[in-house]
């Protein structure tokens, strides 16, 4: 546990530690393996693009980092002192890695199964949320297949930003054939999403041959 939880900054000033970043490799492929197993038990009805697209949702950085910052990751973490003075412990990247690590630790203490029900106890909910949604996975992706589907070509996406450095607002508009989907949000992604899911509406309400 105290290898799953020690940062690189901190081996950076501590010569001679090992850094997590190994069972975080390891933990990341067992978190991907549980999931896509539970997934393909529990969903039979559902094609292969949709359960990646749960999985990929389940097993990001979003998704993770609440769950480590829950379980106290943040508070125990070994972290050097510029990491720790720079808000180290709150960074969604870090916590997430350092679950993954956790994860890590567990299946080489006790075994896939225990590891397995370690992952399903902190996750289980997440992916029975997301696996019962009448849309699945990320709004950009569903617009690309939408598209394909459609034949009208891939989806453009042109963005504009405003405002203070610290406090940006951003405006996409994607244009897929002749529709055209606008988004506002506090990142680029945000507003790529938002642009998609008014998009894919607006294709889905639209005559085609």
């Amino acid at each position: 546990m105290r290898l799953a939880l020690c940062h690189r900054s901190y081996c950076a000033e501590f010569p001679g530690q090992e850094s997590n970043e190994r069972l975080e490799f390891l933990g990341d492929a067992v978190l991907g393996i549980v999931v896509t197993e539970h997934l393909y038990r529990r969903c039979p009805e559902l094609p292969e693009g949709d359960l990646a697209r749960i999985r990929s949702a389940v097993v990001s950085t979003e998704a993770l980092a609440p769950v480590g910052a829950e379980l106290g990751l943040g508070a125990a973490l070994l972290l050097g002192r510029g990491e720790d003075a720079s808000g180290g412990r709150a960074k969604p990247s870090i916590l997430a890695d350092a679950l993954e690590a956790v994860i890590g630790a567990v299946f080489l203490s006790a075994g896939i199964e225990r590891a397995g029900a370690f992952v399903l106890g902190l996750l289980g909910d997440e992916l029975d949320e997301i696996s019962g949604r009448d849309e699945l996975g990320d709004a950009k992706n569903r617009l690309q297949e939408m598209c394909s589907r459609l034949g009208v070509g891939p989806p453009r996406y042109a963005l504009t930003e405003q405002g203070p450095e610290h406090a940006k607002r951003f405006e996409a508009e994607v244009r897929a054939g002749a529709v055209v989907g606008r988004g506002r949000g506090n990142s680029k992604k945000h507003a790529e999403r938002a642009a998609a899911e008014e998009a894919i509406g607006a294709l889905g309400a639209t005559p085609h041959r």
